[in-house]
């Protein structure tokens, strides 16, 4: 018998040895856990009128018309209108995540525990970056418009608040696991905090930083289109507009747009990946 044969018969006998001597007490909470879950599940199920037919049929039907009206697309002479909103919600996505990413850098060193072990300070700087990114980068619209009006700036500000807590988290946890090698070699050619972050850990962690905010400029090109919505500039704000109106053909072009420039970034995105970060297909992969 080989090895692998060996390992995995002992791997099935603990397993089955382990089945049969669960203690009562666990057992007694396990099952009254798939109870909660099996609780749960119904009353999202059937209080929240997930099975009621009339209803899903009725809405099918209402879907049908609207569809109906949306074909064919028509921009109707505001063609130049519609691009112009697509450019603005790129520009919304860019420049926010582009802020985000340089605020996750100084937020990120401040909240890495191997760079400021201070922990109080620590503390604090970890529960910001919770309180950023607890709120959601709508919620964040909505006051940013209370704050600096109506339009794009709103909708930037927005996305910059909300994805620097979400960065600077990732980007500080990817700091903690760099290697220690490089850090005692500089540091034992008397390189001071400055030098030992700049020649260390940076080089060792911008890939990191690079993956993250490719995707969140990928994310963002769809969240600045919600953010429109409830008015902070953008292609969603024009959306709202011609759905107010009925205007079903100008919505479905528009709808038509936002996929290509969304699949647009994301071809892009994976260009720049692979560009400056290497390509994944160098990596491990399941099926070998």
């Amino acid at each position: 018998m080989s090895d692998s044969n060996i390992s995995g018969s002992v791997s099935a006998t603990a397993a089955v040895h382990e089945a049969l001597h669960t203690p009562r007490s666990r057992l007694v909470f396990q099952g009254l856990g798939y109870a909660l879950l099996a609780g749960f599940t119904r009353y999202s199920l059937y209080e929240l009128s997930f099975f009621d037919l009339p209803m899903i049929w009725r809405g099918l039907s209402k879907l049908a018309e609207t569809v109906h009206f949306m074909l064919p697309p028509a921009a109707h002479g505001r063609t130049l209108d519609f691009v112009w909103a697509v450019l603005e919600t790129l520009a919304m996505a860019f420049l926010g995540t582009l802020l985000a990413s340089v605020l996750s850098v100084l937020f990120g060193f401040l909240g890495a525990k191997n760079v400021i072990s201070q922990p109080l300070f620590h503390f604090g700087i970890r529960r910001f970056m919770d309180f950023l990114r607890g709120v959601d980068a709508l919620i964040w619209a909505l006051i940013w418009i209370n704050v600096v009006g109506l339009g794009p700036f709103a909708g930037i500000l927005a996305i910059a608040v909300s994805n620097t807590g979400e960065i600077s988290k990732l980007f500080s946890e990817a700091i903690e696991n760099v290697d220690r090698g490089p850090i005692l070699g500089v540091r034992a050619s008397g390189a001071n905090l400055i030098q030992t972050i700049v020649y260390a850990i940076l080089p060792q962690v911008l890939p990191v930083l690079l993956s993250n905010c490719l995707y969140y400029f990928e994310s963002n090109t769809r969240s600045a289109t919600i953010l429109g919505i409830v008015g902070a500039g953008g292609v969603g704000l024009v959306l709202a507009d011609r759905i107010r109106v009925m205007a079903w053909d100008q919505v479905s072009l528009l709808i038509i747009m936002i996929l290509v420039t969304v699949y647009c970034i994301d071809n892009l995105s994976r260009i720049l990946r692979s560009r400056f970060i290497g390509s994944s297909s160098r990596g491990f992969q399941i099926g070998n």
